[in-house]
């Protein structure tokens, strides 16, 4: 992540601006979080997205601070801290297929730092002007995001990264704004439970088109290992998407829109620079499927004399997975609960899935026994997966509840 692996130059032609930065760099001169020497280096921050569905999802950064110690306080010494004057608002559903928001820049001792904060500013007033973090749902008005633990310490990263002296190191925090923007029951409102985590901006990646003939608006490409979603994007008009900083490895590529089977792609490799999937005249065009819905909720029970209580579950995050024949399994759809009645429901192909692998020209073989089949599972923090089966493969829609025990 030094000047070497990510050049200015390259992060220059990354970045999108959406106006003048007007950052004020101030340095907390408060010591702490351990010895770095006298030499300095230079930090620069940027803020990219993975894919989201909703129209628009605005947060207002204030500053970001780093520290060297990974438990340190809001209110410990040894903070240092880009301060951005004026805040800036930002729209995470821009910050797509590789586009960057930089935040700043900053002079930092030399040595190792463990923790990155993200502040954001607070809603005041009212109308919509006021909303300085807000959220449109697909067709619907803009509301405010109620955002408390970025109002007060700031959204946590847990980080390892170097600051090396004479050298400039890069980082990029990646927002995921479906993830992090979740439900408040039937009250109208929405919560920010952030999905933030420190991409490091590597070389490699992945880059291709799908048609226009899909329905671009929820068209995902994700590229996955395992199951489990590394990083994703959304195509632009053209049909072109671009998912870069990808550690190098092999990924499966999983492409998933409303009213068609999923498209997945096997063997995809990400080496030093991005790899180019497909062009225009080959672009990937998925079969029309019809869709069904699972949904449920998510509790735990606990005993109380003589009783058994059941309370939502409001932190968990339901994942469909589909294991396919011979492999892999994938990730189709993911959520969050519910921030009030732990509840989700996932809308999934009943149609066969198609599959190819990474070559030269791709062929897609549908895979008619895993249609409609899906795992779904529960993951919430503390606390073991829960998995249960759901067939929709007849096209009616399923319901599959969880439930932890005492």
């Amino acid at each position: 992540m030094t000047d070497q692996t990510f050049s200015a130059s390259r992060w220059a032609r990354a970045l999108r601006w959406m106006g003048a930065v007007g950052i004020a760099a101030l340095l907390a001169a408060c010591g702490g979080g351990g010895g770095g020497g006298s030499a300095d280096g230079t930090l620069r921050v940027a803020l990219t997205d993975a894919s989201c569905l909703y129209d628009h999802v605005f947060v207002t950064v204030e500053k970001v601070g780093v520290h060297k110690s990974g438990t340190a306080a809001d209110d410990d010494a040894g903070w240092s801290e880009i301060i951005i004057s004026p805040p800036k608002q930002i729209d995470l559903r821009t910050l797509t297929n590789g586009v960057l928001e930089e935040l700043g820049t900053t002079t930092l001792s030399a040595g190792q730092y463990s923790q990155v904060r993200l502040v954001l500013a607070s809603n005041s007033g009212t109308g919509t002007t006021s909303l300085a973090n807000s959220v449109q749902p697909a067709g619907g008005t803009l509301t405010a995001l109620a955002t408390p633990s970025g109002q007060q310490s700031g959204l946590k990263v847990q980080a390892h990264f170097d600051v090396a002296a004479g050298q400039t190191t890069d980082l990029v925090l990646d927002f995921d704004a479906c993830k992090s923007v979740v439900k408040a029951g039937n009250s109208g409102r929405y919560i920010l439970k952030p999905v933030l985590t420190l991409v490091p901006p590597e070389g490699s990646g992945v880059q291709g088109f799908v048609s226009t003939a899909l329905p671009l608006s929820s068209t995902t490409v994700a590229a996955q290992q395992d199951g489990v979603t590394i990083r994703s994007t959304v195509p632009d008009s053209a049909g072109k998407f671009s998912i870069p900083f990808l550690p190098v490895g092999t990924y499966t590529l999983v492409i998933t829109a409303d009213g068609r089977a999923t498209g997945v792609i096997t063997g995809v490799p990400a080496v030093t620079a991005t790899m180019v999937i497909n062009g225009t005249t080959t672009a990937i065009a998925l079969p029309v499927s019809s869709m069904a819905d699972v949904t449920g909720t998510v509790s735990v029970t606990s005993v109380s004399g003589s009783s058994t209580v059941s309370t939502a579950l409001t932190d968990a995050t339901v994942r469909a997975l589909q294991p396919l024949t011979g492999g892999p399994t994938i990730e189709v759809a993911s959520q969050p609960v519910d921030a009030v009645l732990g509840t989700y429901g996932l809308r999934l192909p009943v149609g066969a899935p198609v599959k190819a692998a990474y070559g030269a020209v791709l062929t897609f073989v549908p895979d008619a026994t895993a249609a409609g089949k899906y795992t779904i599972q529960v993951q919430a923090p503390g606390r073991a997966n829960l998995e249960a089966p759901a067939d929709i493969s007849a096209g009616a829609s399923v319901g599959v509840n969880f439930a932890y025990g005492p």
